[in-house]
């Protein structure tokens, strides 16, 4: 496995979950990561990537609310929800982004209720 994610769960709106992926250090020192999630019946949508370099790129609905940060000695990329909302209800993706190729990893499920 190249990307091990954890961290899903269920939460009541307002909560909050923090996700983590693990990459292969070859893969993770080479890439950009990112947070991806799908809804049911929806595409796949961007929520967070950090490059390399520590810069940060959010999806406007979770600005605000949602912290993507890097370890690099742990090769590991973390997500922090806080102020949950019910429509960020999804199977969260873990992806590493580089020249050659992307790596996903399995999804989690985040479920978020009122």
């Amino acid at each position: 496995v190249q990307l091990q994610a954890s961290g899903g769960g269920s939460v009541q709106a307002g909560g909050s979950l923090r996700l983590s992926c693990t990459a292969s250090a070859s893969i993770f020192s080479q890439s950009d990561m990112g947070w991806y999630r799908q809804a049911p019946g929806k595409q796949r949508e961007l929520v967070a990537r950090i490059t390399g370099g520590g810069s940060t790129e959010y999806a406007d609905s979770v600005k605000g609310r949602f912290t993507i940060s890097r370890d690099n000695a742990k090769n590991t990329v973390t997500l922090q929800m806080n102020s949950l909302k019910p429509d960020d209800t999804a199977v969260y993706y873990c992806l590493a982004a580089n020249f050659f190729r992307n790596y996903w990893g399995q999804g989690t499920q985040v479920t978020v209720s009122s």
